[in-house]
């Protein structure tokens, strides 16, 4: 990849899974959370090194999370993105 990028998640909304894209060009320490509405992190998708290229995240929403919108994040070096995505129980 030639650039950083956070995808929109598939599919969304979402019950109870759904799947994160993102493109690093460059290996770096890579951190994906997501969070509630109150800005709580309620899941931890990545948080390690990773070498430049494509990769996917899965995220299956624990049976203690409400419908609602909630925000996933990426970090990679400098770089630092965020997203909606929506749960539909």
């Amino acid at each position: 990849p030639s650039e950083f990028e956070l995808s929109q998640n598939y599919p969304n909304p979402f019950n109870p899974t759904t799947t994160i894209n993102f493109s690093i060009p460059l290996s770096s320490k890579v951190s994906l959370k997501v969070y509630d509405a109150l800005g709580k992190e309620v899941a931890n998708l990545v948080d390690e090194f990773k070498n430049a290229g494509n990769y996917s995240a899965n995220f299956t929403a624990a049976s203690n999370l409400t419908s609602g919108i909630y925000f996933y994040t990426i970090t990679a070096g400098e770089f630092t993105s965020t997203k909606k995505l929506m749960l539909v129980k």
